[in-house]
């Protein structure tokens, strides 16, 4: 395995240190600490490829050892039919003994809408939505064994809550595999790197011991891939001959590199930046998709501008601002044509104002003006305009408005279209959306 080697360009004392070993060799010595050490192991799983190859790891080391382990999957129903198909191969692994296939109504993050910062997964009052079938082997709603599950949980208290119940259930030390790797962000190096804000196994800093409501359990987390670039991923897919979702060969085949490819649910803050890869991909899940995630065609045409906060917008060259703004409405009203309108009938208004006050007639409002009159709301124009509708500013302060109670009204109503996804945990970057929440919470 020459071909997967600590990689010297990372100048690391620790990289210096074990340049004589591998990253494959050091990640199956620590599946064996694993496997040594605990009875009841479980590795979670996504479908992605750090979790694939670390789950495949982990069942060449215990078949040595004959030993088994569970595999926790959360499955997040609209997503990647080839990521289904691959966690079905997984499931085939020889020392698997429970496989977890979770498909309950799990609140997951809409980072593409402001009417709908959350949405529902296999949501029964949605069925005739859903994206796919729910899976034959499944633990849903009318299975479910998790005494303390409520729907709308929010995904991330679910993999907590899930560890308390499994280490309640076998009574002792257990060992979770968990698949992520330091060099994809900040946030996960600390994860793994500050020891003396931690409790680890036996010292191992890539291990730590979890907590549920601010307590301490018996239960580990294990990060056995934690020092493995991308490179050494698919060294050891084409190596060892290892299963692979094929959603990852596409996204290559259609110039993501392997760098910037994402998987999980792809609403999420990172994710959606890719959302247009989505219907390239996979065009008969898009379709589904569209239909049941609200904000998704909007996220999927302006995943690479401002309206979503990542880099600066690029409007069609041979589009007028005029044009621009058009077009932005109506991709808005394709899926959403309450909130096309609401945005129409504020913008008139806008128009109406400076016809009164300043003269200004629809046909001699100027495509751009001064950019710094623009940004201080002294000026009118189509492309001041389009700004507003690109930042999915509800009250479109941009164009000068103040928040109203009829606004208020309005977006509520708007919100209980989305059965009223919107209560005290729902998280929002929206200042004002945070307020209507906690307004409406104490009703």
């Amino acid at each position: 395995m020459n071909g997967i080697i600590y990689s010297e360009k990372r100048g690391s004392k620790m990289a210096k240190k074990y340049l004589e070993k591998n990253v494959l060799e050091a990640t199956l010595e620590r599946l064996e600490i694993m496997f040594q050490n605990f009875d009841n192991i479980y590795f979670s799983v996504s479908g992605g490829k750090d979790s694939s190859v670390m789950v495949q790891l982990a069942n060449q080391v215990a078949k040595k050892s004959n030993k088994k382990f569970d595999v926790l999957f959360i499955d997040l129903e609209a997503q990647y039919r080839y990521t289904i198909e691959h966690i079905e191969e997984l499931k085939q692994l020889s020392q698997i003994r429970d496989f977890y296939h979770i498909a309950l109504p799990i609140a997951l993050r809409n980072a593409v809408s402001v009417l709908q910062p959350k949405w529902i997964c296999w949501e029964e009052e949605n069925k005739h939505l859903w994206v796919r079938s729910m899976p034959e082997d499944a633990i849903n709603i009318e299975n479910c064994p998790f005494s303390w599950f409520k729907k709308g949980e929010e995904f991330e208290e679910f993999i907590i809550q899930f560890a308390g119940w499994y280490q309640k259930k076998y009574q002792g030390e257990v060992a979770c595999g968990i698949g992520i790797r330091t060099d994809e962000s900040l946030n996960r190096f600390r994860t793994i790197a500050f020891q003396d804000k931690k409790i680890t196994f036996r010292n191992y800093n890539w291990t730590t011991k979890l907590k549920v409501n601010e307590k301490h359990i018996d239960v580990y987390n294990f990060y056995p891939l934690y020092d493995w670039a991308t490179e050494d991923i698919w060294g050891a897919v084409s190596q060892l001959d290892l299963e692979f979702n094929y959603i990852y060969e596409l996204m290559y085949k259609n110039g993501v590199s392997i760098y910037e490819q994402r998987l999980c649910q792809p609403y999420g803050d990172d994710q959606r930046n890719g959302l247009d890869q989505f219907k390239a991909l996979e065009y008969d899940t898009w379709s589904k998709v569209l239909n049941r995630v609200n904000g998704v065609n909007f996220g999927n045409i302006y995943c690479k501008t401002t309206a979503l906060g990542n880099i600066k917008s690029c409007k069609p060259e041979f589009m007028s601002w005029q044009q621009y703004t058009v077009f932005l409405l109506e991709s808005i009203g394709i899926y959403n044509r309450d909130l096309m309108l609401h945005y129409y009938k504020k913008i008139k208004k806008f128009m109406i104002w400076h016809k009164n006050k300043e003269g200004i007639e629809l046909k001699d409002i100027p495509d751009t003006a001064d950019c710094k009159l623009e940004n201080q709301k002294k000026a009118i124009s189509w492309r001041r305009i389009a700004r507003a509708i690109e930042k999915n500013d509800f009250y479109l302060r941009r164009l000068s408005f103040g928040q109203t109670k009829n606004d208020d009204r309005e977006l509520m109503e708007l919100i209980h279209k989305w059965d009223n996804l919107l209560n005290r945990k729902t998280k929002t970057d929206d200042k004002t959306l945070q307020k209507i929440i906690l307004e409406q919470s104490e009703e």
